[in-house]
């Protein structure tokens, strides 16, 4: 006897209900809304899962139609690009074995074993194929093949690199595979109906060294980077973003500016020169400010600390590998070699403060009336990071954290959750960040602590993030294991996003440091600590401000914030006058009375981001004023001497 055929109806994000009589494809509802709909789809989502438009749907279901417009549309557009970049390698150089290419952040890649390197101007050729491939509009089609036929044909076409993807399968399993054309390729999905969808908004970006599976031990493979976006105002956009990021690298403006260095003997730790320590301080001076006004109070606590604190706080364990542990004895000879038995007997430099605070919170019995405790500390600490993945000021072994741990009670933590956002709305609108999203991540599948207590926890925490009018996500699972956390994420000038600020809410380590108060009932309850960052560290938040301004600091956070200029020598005792005047006056400036052109000192100064320059000559000295010129401006106006000091005593204040 026949099964009946099985009526479905489709919901659609409008609210909206079609129904079928029989199963049905996504291009078949795609169609059927409209022929204009019908040729934007590229896909479907049906329970949070993006599928072809081929997927037959055989049951009641909510969908949507993925278009180019949405943004689940870019990771298909990257996924297929990498397989059209595949399929013009193979046809250029058919002896090129494919691996794998996955779509990334902004792009693709696709790793490939050949015996001659790419060049340039192979990268060239494969471009221009992939357009070729991309006009001949080549179908792209699913196929289900059994584990092991698909191993003997891979095999069968010297792609032995696929054909090891493809044994590691279970051999009850069958496999996915997608056709474009004569390639054919090892893939989940899902994918575009054809390759005229991917459309021409792509580009080859560089060619990389890859390790086969990742392992050093393996065959060094050639990885091919590319960049593709919906259309072709994105894709400039992203070029013109790229052009600006290294103009703006803070790296080469650092070196330009005389701010830093950094040096192979003392990898990922900072040398901070004259001029970028004036940065740092002002930046760490106007952070205490702000803190203080807010009512925290700042201590300094240990570079080193014994592994059983670490072992109680349960980094230990967790951070390890990640710490520097050296051993608490070092012995004057080799006999004297104390034989260690257990990780006791070792010292680690502190790769955080909390542990630290918690001792300090510790020290003398705590009231219910003492909290909130909102405790401080520019803490410097270390983090064994791994060489590759140093980068300048932004990624380092030693760093300074802006940290804080407020010791709360339980029915406190959403009006200090309440209180530190607005002040870190605050800092970094001061700091010329206005565009701020908070990421609410929440519990885990692994976790300590009961249901009741996480429903308070990121309730208390998603009502202050209401109260803010902040915008924000919830991260679903993306919680600490101790608690909920907010992340902080501000865009710069080219639109780059940084997460930066943090607030962690934790009961587990005052339970494993046992930490107490005595609250109102005489009993001792445990405090609720609240873990957080504004600026995260100093040196990347410098970093992040020197490539948000392309170098050119507000006057406040400026190292040098004035230069006076002299045109000609008959000037230089009243630029010498001048700058003991602006000293005095709290302006951090310099006096360049070199024999040189008045032209060549303004393209030097300028070059290294003083915002404002005062030219002086001898009419400007007998008439005791000065001629103004201001960073990337080509106007210049002429103060009377007193007039200008007065105007920059206001302008370098820093803010609040």
């Amino acid at each position: 006897m026949q099964e009946p055929i099985q009526a479905v109806a489709i919901t659609l994000p409008d609210g909206s209900v079609r129904r079928y009589e029989r199963p049905v494809s996504g291009a078949e509802i795609a169609a059927d809304i409209g022929p204009g709909l019908a040729k934007a789809a590229l896909a479907l989502r049906i329970d949070g899962d993006v599928k072809d438009l081929t997927h037959v749907i055989t049951r009641d279901t909510a969908l949507s139609i993925v278009t180019r417009k949405d943004e689940d549309a870019l990771e298909l557009l990257r996924h297929d690009a990498a397989h059209v970049m595949a399929e013009a390698v193979k046809e250029l150089y058919p002896e090129t074995q494919v691996t794998i290419g996955p779509a990334i952040e902004n792009g693709f890649y696709y790793d490939f074993a050949r015996k001659e390197p790419f060049t340039p101007e192979d990268l060239a050729a494969i471009e221009q194929r992939m357009h070729d491939i991309v006009t001949r509009d080549e179908a792209i089609t699913r196929e289900v093949w059994s584990r092991d036929d698909a191993v003997a044909f891979f095999n069968g076409l010297g792609e032995t690199y696929k054909a090891q993807i493809i044994a590691s399968i279970p051999a009850d399993q069958d496999v996915s595979l997608y056709r474009q054309g004569e390639f054919i390729d090892l893939c989940r999905g899902p994918h575009l109906p054809s390759t005229v969808k991917l459309g021409h908004a792509f580009k080859l970006m560089s060619l990389a060294g890859a390790y086969w599976r990742g392992d050093s031990k393996n065959e060094m493979l050639q990885r091919i980077y590319g960049t593709a976006w919906r259309d072709e105002k994105e894709l400039k956009e992203y070029l013109h973003r790229l052009e600006e990021a290294e103009r703006r690298d803070h790296r080469k403006l650092g070196k330009e500016m005389d701010l830093f260095h950094l040096q192979e003997e003392a990898q990922g730790s900072v040398f901070w020169h004259p001029k970028g320590y004036v940065v740092w301080r002002a930046l760490e001076n106007y952070i205490r400010r702000q803190l203080d006004r807010a009512g925290y109070v700042e201590v300094k606590t240990p570079q080193l600390m014994s592994a059983k604190l670490w072992e109680q706080s349960g980094h230990w364990s967790k951070f390890r590998e990640n710490m520097f542990v050296v051993p608490d004895e070092i012995p004057s000879t080799e006999e004297d070699a104390p034989i260690i038995t257990g990780d006791a007997e070792f010292m680690a430099l502190k790769p955080m403060n909390c542990p630290a605070h918690v001792q300090i919170f510790k020290q003398g019995q705590k009231s219910y009336r003492d909290l909130p405790l909102r405790m401080a500390e520019f803490g410097c600490c270390h983090r064994n990071e791994a060489h590759g993945a140093l980068h300048g000021i932004m990624r380092v072994r030693q760093m300074t954290q802006d940290d804080a741990h407020i010791f709360c009670r339980e029915d406190q933590v959403g009006s200090e959750t309440l209180a530190f956002c607005n002040l870190l709305q605050e800092v970094y609108s001061d700091l010329g960040f206005d565009n701020v999203t908070v990421h609410l991540a929440t519990r885990p599948d692994v976790r300590a602590g009961d249901d009741a207590s996480w429903d308070r926890a990121e309730r208390a925490l998603e009502d202050a993030l209401k109260a803010t009018g902040l915008a924000y996500i919830i991260s679903p699972g993306e919680g600490a294991f101790y608690g909920p956390k907010l992340e902080f994420h501000l865009k710069d000038a080219i639109g780059r996003s940084w997460q930066c600020g943090t607030l962690q809410l934790d009961s587990l380590m005052p339970e494993r440091l046992d930490a107490s108060y005595v609250g109102e009932d005489g009993n001792k309850h445990r405090p609720i600590m609240l873990h957080r960052a504004i600026l995260g560290t100093l040196e990347r938040f410098t970093g992040i401000l020197i490539e948000h301004y392309a170098g050119r600091f507000p006057m406040w956070l400026a190292p040098v914030q004035v230069v006076v200029a002299t045109i000609t020598s008959k000037a230089d005792d009243y630029a010498l006058d001048i700058l003991a005047q602006l000293k005095a006056a709290g302006v951090r400036a310099e006096a360049d009375v070199r024999n040189e052109k008045i032209n060549y000192k303004v393209r030097e100064h300028s070059h290294a981001k003083v915002p404002v320059m005062l030219v002086v000559g001898e009419r400007e000295a007998q008439e005791q004023k000065v001629s103004v010129r201001r960073l990337g401006s080509q106007d210049q106006e002429t103060l009377a001497l007193q007039a200008m000091l007065d105007r920059l005593t206001i302008e370098i204040a820093p803010p609040r």
